[in-house]
């Protein structure tokens, strides 16, 4: 087979790349507006620049504005994630956190000096907003409860020295981000919204799936840093690699089952569902986000 043929044509890929492009200058503009987020070291340019990759590789139809949400809320959490994993010295702090931002999200004022919740409540109201806040709205302040109270839940693991099953570890994915990212995403671009209400649990479902997928991808890619970092993994929970590629590939199949009746009602929301994935499996056979402590 001619590999090369088949490959994105140059034209694409070279507007996706612009597209990220200037993702990756608003990331870098975020980074200056809200230091007290991004000033460690493992925010480094790459990091900046794979993200924005990922965003507009996953939804190559979308323009940069409309990208732009998924970028502002991902850089968002990789921030809450650097704070509660390793800024974060105890469960107490970590509950802190997640009770600061949850009363940002339902509309209270962010702290003077904190750039975590001064980045939220910018996202927050952006997104109260949008035409399809309605609708939408509740789903996005579920998914950020989910993720917070996973991050809480992993960071008492830590603390108690309890190891989690796998099977444990793998129902708290919401800790990852993604369906949170998502959801942002989602209600970004959705327009009025209308019609969204009779697709909306079947998406969600689908998300959550997906996001479980990239859950185990992001470990089957990280395993090393993880080990050096002191962070929980799957690979540290009993199976072996080769067992978690094969619930890699059973929640994959899952994912696209999921996410075929979707084609026809919701396109696009189909499509990027399944291209983050996709690229994800790609990406962490390379790669990973972070740069180095």
């Amino acid at each position: 087979m001619d590999t090369v043929s088949v490959r994105p044509p140059a034209v694409e890929c070279g507007t996706i790349c612009a597209v990220a492009g200037r993702a990756q200058r608003d990331m870098r503009g975020w980074a200056e507006e809200y230091p007290g987020l991004f000033s460690a070291k493992p925010f480094d340019a790459a990091l900046y620049s794979t993200l924005s990759l990922a965003m507009a590789f996953s939804g190559p139809w979308f323009t940069a504005e409309q990208l732009r949400m998924a970028n502002k809320v991902c850089l968002w959490a990789f921030g809450l994630d650097w704070l509660v994993d390793y800024v974060a010295t105890s469960p107490e702090e970590v509950d802190g956190i997640v009770g600061r931002c949850l009363k940002v999200a339902e509309g209270a004022e962010p702290e003077e000096g904190d750039d975590l919740t001064l980045m939220l409540a910018g996202i927050r109201d952006e997104l109260a907003a949008a035409p399809a806040f309605g609708v939408l709205g509740p789903l996005w302040h579920r998914e950020l409860r989910a993720m917070l109270e996973a991050m809480l839940r992993e960071a008492h693991w830590k603390a108690d020295r309890v190891t989690p099953t796998f099977e444990e570890y793998l129902g708290n994915a919401d800790n990852l981000g993604f369906s949170f990212a998502f959801a942002s995403h989602w209600l970004h671009t959705a327009g009025s919204g209308e019609g969204l209400d009779g697709i909306l649990d079947e998406v969600a479902e689908a998300s959550r799936s997906v996001q479980r997928v990239i859950r185990l991808l992001n470990d089957l890619g990280t395993y090393e840093r993880d080990v050096t970092w002191g962070d929980l993994n799957a690979l540290l929970l009993g199976p072996d690699r080769a067992e978690v590629e094969r619930r890699v590939a059973e929640l994959a199949a899952r994912s696209r089952e999921l996410i075929a009746p979707l084609r026809d009602r919701a396109p696009q929301v189909a499509g990027y569902l399944e291209r983050q994935m996709d690229f994800c499996a790609g990406f962490y056979q390379v790669t990973d986000y972070w740069g180095a402590l």
